[in-house]
């Protein structure tokens, strides 16, 4: 009997230990995700920060298409409005804010298009570094969404892995959601001016 109690004590004290240190190691992986997140956030805000600037230089360069400028920022207002948990990373949350900011991008992309039509918009120092600050924020949001991607890909592989796959679902963690392409977004963009 005094062995069997023994036997026992092992066997929870064994994996109490292996339980620990998975524990640990998806504490670890969860707040690399929630970090990943703010990242990707932090590259969408300061798009956001960046279009009152370059709808101003338009306005003030050129006089056109007033509805093109009101659909940035209205999808700019819709955009920043739309937040998502770190905690509560679901297909279903990450997809609404993808579409809120795929709304962005549709209305920059408009408003590029309309500025090869105003020469001398393109001219002014102001829209080139406005411009070129855009073209270098959706570069980073697109690095911030591939490790952000990256982190979630190797969270969920722990959380889903065994002996972690039992610590996790004894601790409350579960697989996360990440990115995905737009619909269409295999297919090339038509630019026609």
């Amino acid at each position: 009997m005094k062995n069997v109690v023994i036997g026992i004590v092992v066997v929870v004290a064994l994996l109490a230990l292996i339980g620990g240190c998975g524990y640990n190691g998806l504490v670890k992986l969860d707040e690399d995700v929630k970090t990943k997140w703010n990242q990707v956030e932090t590259q969408y805000q300061r798009r956001a920060d960046l279009i009152p600037n370059l709808v101003s230089t338009v306005k003030g360069a050129a006089k056109f298409e007033q509805g093109t400028l009101t659909a940035v920022i209205e999808a700019r207002s819709k955009a920043s409005q739309i937040t998502v948990d770190p905690n509560k990373l679901t297909e279903e949350n990450i997809e609404k804010y993808q579409a809120a900011q795929g709304q962005i991008s549709q209305a920059l992309g408009r408003l590029m298009v309309l500025t090869e039509n105003y020469p001398e918009l393109k001219a002014t120092d102001q829209f080139r570094d406005l411009s070129a600050q855009l073209e270098g924020t959706e570069n980073r949001i697109t690095v911030a969404r591939k490790d952000f991607n990256e982190s979630v890909q190797v969270y969920n592989t722990k959380v889903r892995s065994f002996p972690n796959n039992l610590t996790a679902g004894m601790f409350g963690f579960s697989p996360k959601a990440g990115f995905k392409a737009d619909a269409g977004a295999q297919n090339a963009p038509k630019v026609e001016f």
